[in-house]
């Protein structure tokens, strides 16, 4: 076992040396940990000279500077973009999270998802009324509440206003659902405009410094809107790079619940997965993976794709993944510094790694973090998420989906 992982990990020992040895003894010990890191080393002297730093003789301190001044010339350079060609695509008049949902629009990643149909949101929200969503919206009555505001942001309001007691009430809803309630549409891409909602996405950003959020179940991505005056540094990539992230957790969270419909508690899974992703139960590897790595693992393996194993319910084509970094370079191949930067970190002499994820860099950014507080979420997670895909292998994986996901298939045979 490679030092380095442990330490970028932050991973508890010895427990992460046992699942290590766990996963080469199942594979037949082909040392996929130790070439990872090598190709980690490899790549991360590339970047660094990329940014003009020494490949053996920088520190972790001039690692994490280095990549916030290319993070702000980034940032400059994206919102530029947003606010001139994508907005104008919109309107004249059209603000920088507009051009925002414009160009995410336009890249080529499928966004039709198997999600709630939005009738049946109505009657769920209708049984249990978002009275403070309605009053901070300026809405007397539930009637022109849900006739003013589309599904997807009526729902948003009511989970960004409403209690936990409320939200639990809601989700209780789910459990009622069926496949029958659910319908294949395109991911809603949303910005509320009105001047209550502005109002309250000020509120909210300044107390979660959220500006985008996922509604999984509903296939929505909202964009609170910002104000132009007071744009903080680095948001507008954090936005888009959480924004980015959301859709392919929609997509992943649609496939397990198309896998789902065969299992006779569809609406116990529906309400689960609303607050929490998808996992495989079956410890595979000696691991209990999240369903998102199983969609990620056939997105990037489609030879291993067998259609025997996910028929009727998913084709190849809906096992789509598209890494941030390579949306980024899409959309300006000034950007593409950033491509395979997603796992990749460094770790120091204080044995703490630095980042080099975009996400990572534009949210130290956009929240002026010092060196000692540094983010290094997305990279630890997408290192994590890296390592075990390289462990997989067709035939562990399909007995897991079929026995876990569709075991009532499986009893018929």
């Amino acid at each position: 076992m490679t030092r380095f992982l442990s330490q970028a990990l932050q991973a508890e020992e010895p427990q992460f040396h046992k699942h290590l040895m766990k996963l080469e003894a199942a594979s037949g010990h082909p040392s996929t940990d130790i070439r990872l890191t090598t190709e980690i080393d490899q790549l991360t002297k590339v970047k660094l000279m990329a940014l003009g730093l020494d490949p053996y003789d920088t520190t972790s301190t001039e690692l994490y500077h280095a990549l916030q001044e290319r993070l702000a010339a980034d940032d400059i350079r994206l919102t530029r973009y947003l606010r001139t060609e994508a907005a104008h695509h919109v309107s004249a008049e059209a603000d920088v999270m507009a051009g925002m949902i414009e160009c995410v629009k336009g890249l080529g990643i499928p966004k039709n998802c198997f999600v709630i149909k939005l009738s049946v949101i109505r009657e769920l929200i209708k049984a249990q009324p978002p009275k403070r969503a309605m009053k901070r919206l300026g809405y007397r009555s539930l009637a022109s509440f849900l006739k003013h505001e589309p599904m997807p942001l009526a729902l948003a309001a009511a989970w960004l206003c409403e209690s936990e007691t409320w939200r639990s009430r809601y989700l209780a809803g789910y459990k009622t659902l069926s496949p029958h309630d659910f319908e294949t549409r395109i991911i809603h891409l949303i910005e509320p405009t009105s001047p209550r909602w502005r109002l309250l996405a000020a509120e909210v950003i300044d107390q979660t410094r959220h500006t985008v959020f996922g509604i999984k179940e509903i296939g929505s991505i909202i964009f609170l809107p910002l104000s132009s005056s007071k744009l903080p540094s680095g948001v507008i990539s954090a936005s888009l790079g959480v924004a980015l992230h959301e859709l392919n957790d929609i997509r992943a969270c649609s496939t397990y619940l198309q896998l789902s419909q065969v299992k006779h508690d569809f609406g116990q899974q529906v309400m689960a997965i609303a607050d929490e992703e998808p996992y495989l139960k079956t410890q595979l590897y000696g691991e209990t993976l999240p369903w998102k790595l199983i969609h990620h693992y056939y997105a990037r393996f489609k030879h291993s794709f067998d259609e025997a194993v996910f028929e009727p319910y998913i084709q190849l084509q809906d096992m789509h993944w598209q890494s941030v970094e390579r949306a980024l370079a899409h959309i300006d191949p000034d950007l593409s510094f950033w491509r395979h930067c997603d796992w990749l970190g460094f770790v120091g002499h204080d044995q703490k790694p630095v980042s080099m994820n975009f996400v990572d860099a534009a949210l130290n950014y956009c929240n002026k973090l010092p060196f000692e507080k540094r983010i290094v979420h997305f990279f630890q997670m997408s290192l994590w998420d890296e390592l075990l895909l390289r462990y997989l292998h067709p035939e562990p994986v399909e007995e897991a989906v079929a026995f876990e996901m569709q075991p009532e298939l499986v009893g018929r045979e």
